[in-house]
């Protein structure tokens, strides 16, 4: 289910517990699959829980509570805007208003072509330079104006 590769970086991630902890992998163990897969399917999850010896349930639990686990198929580009009540007062709703219109969808949704999927954010603890924009869970974009998004847009096309 999954490559050799990714099953020895869960490995290390198994390693940094006490072996009767070894469930404590799972948050890196679902990034992990999520990177190879590009999503988290059903039976992705499962692996992973039975991978770790957990039940599937605990698996879920995790995948299903942090919005950083994808459980669905999207765009290349995950654009992620903080619209939580700080970066809302600086600019964050205006960001995802100008993005929906610019990709021409809205929340939650991806564009045609598959290049992009839009979705609202809480908190990315980055108040002080809002609106932010996260891109694939890894990129923190800050002072996200309507210049700055069409910059980033270009970079990532």
């Amino acid at each position: 289910m999954l490559s050799a590769e990714s099953l020895a970086k869960i490995d290390r991630e198994v390693a940094k517990y006490p072996a009767e902890q070894k469930r404590s992998a799972v948050m890196g163990a679902l990034r992990i699959a999520q990177q190879e897969k590009g999503w988290l399917a059903t039976e992705t999850i499962e692996f992973v829980a039975n991978y770790l010896e957990i039940p599937p349930v605990a698996a879920y639990e995790v995948a299903t509570f942090y919005n950083m686990y994808d459980l669905r198929p999207l765009g290349k580009y995950k654009l992620t805007v903080c619209t939580n009540l700080p970066c809302a007062l600086q600019g964050g709703m205006d960001a995802a208003d100008y993005l929906k219109k610019k990709l021409g969808i809205g929340i939650g949704e991806t564009t045609a072509d598959g290049l992009y999927t839009l979705l609202e954010g809480e908190c990315m603890g980055a108040c002080g330079d809002a609106p932010v924009l996260l891109v694939n869970n890894h990129t923190m974009c800050a002072s996200m104006t309507p210049e700055a998004i069409d910059k980033k847009l270009a970079e990532l096309k």
